[in-house]
């Protein structure tokens, strides 16, 4: 079974710093877009970030941009969501997804375009 498992979250204060990894087990997932999501309590799932297959382009929702990096390491089966400068409005559970793209630079942002979903892991920010 296809299983996405992610791992790094945690407290931390505000302007502090957190690396979140995503390890796919079950298959490869180096020809899928890896994206990350977040769900703050009631609230909605909202898109965080995206690195296409070819780890050559990604894209940030406004709210993280400058402050948050995606990548990935193929060879490793791994994808990573480096966090710096953390807010309190930060806090949320933090899911990472894997959609297949026709394209290796596509950069899907929309939660149904992902075909598989970690069970996520918490990151709360105290200020």
């Amino acid at each position: 079974q296809v299983q996405l498992v992610e791992s790094g979250g945690g407290l931390v204060q505000s302007g502090g710093s957190l690396r979140l990894s995503c390890a796919p087990s079950g298959r490869t997932f180096s020809t899928y877009a890896m994206g990350w999501f977040r769900q703050a309590p009631g609230k909605e799932r909202e898109f965080v970030a995206a690195v296409s297959w070819t780890a050559t382009n990604t894209y940030y929702a406004d709210s993280v941009k400058g402050r948050f990096t995606i990548s990935r390491d193929n060879a490793k089966n791994t994808v990573y969501l480096q966090m710096n400068s953390l807010k309190p409005d930060d806090t949320a559970i933090y899911y990472c997804a894997a959609g297949r793209t026709v394209l290796p630079t596509t950069l899907p942002t929309l939660a149904r375009s992902y075909d598989f979903w970690g069970q996520g892991t918490q990151v709360t920010v105290s200020s």
